[in-house]
C-alpha cells in the first residue's frame, strides 16, 4: 500500500489540488451577490422663504379740470396734473396774447378742480376775478355780466371782452360773433349764436346759461 501512495503521489496530489479548487469555486458560487453600499450625502435643508408683503400702490392723483378765458391763444377746459400751476395752465392755453396783462393774476397760485382762471387783457376794465371756482369746497358757477360785472351778456350789446368772458369763447370767436350779430341787425335768441363759425352744441351747452338777447 505504502509503495502505490509512494508510485502515485504526485497524481494523488494532482486530484486533491483539483478537488479543493473545484470545491472552493462551488463554494463562492454559491454565495448570495453582496449589495454595493451606496454612501448617499445628507440633504442641504432648502432655506425658508421669508414672506413678503408687496408695496402698497400708491393711487394717481386725479387731474384737475380748470376753464381758462382771457388773453390766451386758445381759452378752453383742460385737464392738468394734480399740483400744477397756473403758469401751467396758460401754457396749455398757447401762451398769452400780446395784449395781455399777466401783471394782473399770480402765476405761481397752485390750481384746484373746476376752478376758472381769467387772464385779463391790458385795459381791460372790470375783468371777471382772476381766479373762480373751486377752493376747500364747491361754488356755484359765477355769472358771467358785461362791463358793468353783473348779470348774463346781452349778445346784441356785448363787447369783445365781455363775449371773451364766456366759457370756450376766446378773442378770435368773441369777434366773430360781433361780425355775425353787425351782419345780421343782431340776434333773435341765444341758440342763433350757433350760427357762428367755432360754436357748436357742446360750446352753446357751455354758454347758455350765461347769455340772453335784447
Amino acid at each position: 500500500m505504502a509503495t502505490w501512495l509512494d508510485e502515485h503521489r504526485g497524481v494523488v496530489f494532482g486530484a486533491l489540488s483539483v478537488i479543493a479548487v473545484a470545491g472552493a469555486g462551488l463554494f463562492y458560487w454559491r454565495q448570495p451577490a453582496q449589495t454595493p453600499i451606496e454612501i448617499i450625502p445628507a440633504e442641504t435643508a432648502a432655506p425658508t422663504a421669508t414672506a413678503t408683503t408687496p408695496p402698497a400702490n400708491t393711487p394717481t392723483p386725479a387731474p384737475v379740470r380748470i376753464y381758462i378765458s382771457g388773453a390766451v391763444a386758445q381759452a378752453d377746459v383742460y385737464f392738468l396734473p394734480a399740483g400744477s400751476i397756473i403758469k401751467d395752465a396758460v401754457d396749455a392755453a398757447g401762451g398769452f396774447t400780446a395784449d395781455a396783462d399777466p401783471d394782473r393774476i399770480n402765476l405761481a397760485l397752485e390750481l384746484q378742480d373746476q376752478q376758472h382762471i381769467h387772464v385779463p387783457h391790458i385795459g381791460e376794465e372790470n375783468p371777471p376775478p382772476p381766479v373762480e371756482g373751486r377752493s376747500a369746497a364747491p361754488v356755484s358757477a359765477p355769472v358771467r355780466g358785461g362791463a358793468s360785472g353783473g348779470g348774463p351778456v346781452n349778445l346784441n350789446t356785448a363787447t369783445p371782452e365781455e363775449l371773451d368772458s364766456l366759457p370756450g369763447i376766446g378773442p378770435a370767436i368773441a369777434q366773430r360773433i360781433i361780425e355775425y350779430r353787425e351782419s345780421v341787425g343782431g340776434f333773435s335768441s341765444i341758440e342763433q349764436i350757433q350760427q357762428v363759425s367755432g360754436i357748436g352744441p357742446a360750446t352753446f351747452a357751455k354758454i347758455a346759461d350765461f347769455i340772453t338777447v335784447e
